[in-house]
């Protein structure tokens, strides 16, 4: 295979692949209805100069059978006024008539098979482009259907690599780590919050039993008190003041409010 040829080959296929690629099915299929009507048209004018030729053979070769069936009159009137020659004459005249119209008779025949051909091409080209009208609009539906389609399945495969696909997952992974941080502190916080009411309750069972104890030791009867003796000097007791007792009392109060 030539240099050349290889060239020319590559040169044809590539530009196959760019007219392919440019072509779009809607525009196309309009244009193909469009090339259709603009043939049925040129067919029906073919078809019409068809019959009016046809038209025109049939009175030529009318006409011609019309003026042999004259001459041949005139060559009767001839022999019967004793005119032989005459006669002749008009005979010869009508063989001439006689050999144009067989002539257009065949020319005719020929015509009109011409014209039924071209009148079954004008209906069956008609029920194709009648056809092409229909299937058109449901071909361009489906076209649309398929290129829609091919550019989901497109985008659908850029979804990984693309930019805001990769931050909508990454602030999905954001969401996800702060609502577990919330979690773990909330679990802290219940765990932190059960320890001090255990706390609590402990310190409520100290006192209980502090009491339970007291309530039993008082059921046993109250200690011995030893009396004074007489020679012991009795101690004088002196009175208590309200003011050390009220500040104590609020000093008691203000430790009880810091807990």
């Amino acid at each position: 295979m030539g240099f050349f040829d290889r060239l020319s080959r590559l040169l044809r296929a590539n530009a196959n692949a760019a007219i392919g690629s440019m072509e779009d099915p809607a525009k196309i299929l309009d244009q193909s209805v469009a090339d259709m009507q603009s043939d049925l048209v040129k067919l029906r004018q073919a078809v019409a100069t068809a019959i009016a030729s046809q038209k025109r053979i049939q009175n030529q070769a009318e006409q011609a059978e019309s003026q042999s069936k004259t001459w041949y009159q005139r060559a009767e009137l001839a022999l019967q006024k004793g005119e032989e020659d005459l006669a002749r004459e008009a005979l010869t005249r009508r063989k001439t008539y006689d050999d144009t119209a067989t002539a257009l008779n065949t020319q005719l025949k020929s015509q009109s098979g011409q014209v039924e051909a071209l009148k079954k091409s004008l209906v069956a080209l008609e029920a194709k482009i009648a056809e092409a009208k229909t299937k058109k609009d449901m071909l361009k539906a489906r076209a649309q259907a398929a290129q829609a389609q091919e550019q989901l399945q497109s985008a659908v495969g850029n979804l990984g690599t693309n930019s805001a696909m990769a931050a909508f997952e990454r602030m999905e992974e954001k969401v996800q780590t702060l609502e577990a941080r919330s979690q773990a502190a909330a679990e802290l916080a219940g765990a932190d919050l059960e320890s001090q009411f255990a706390a609590l309750e402990g310190s409520d069972v100290d006192d209980e039993l502090a009491a339970l104890k007291n309530r039993l030791s008082g059921a046993e009867g109250p200690a011995p008190v030893a009396l004074p003796k007489d020679s012991d000097p009795v101690p004088q007791l002196e009175p208590v003041k309200v003011a050390e007792v009220d500040a104590e009392l609020e000093e008691l109060k203000r430790s009880i409010d810091k807990l």
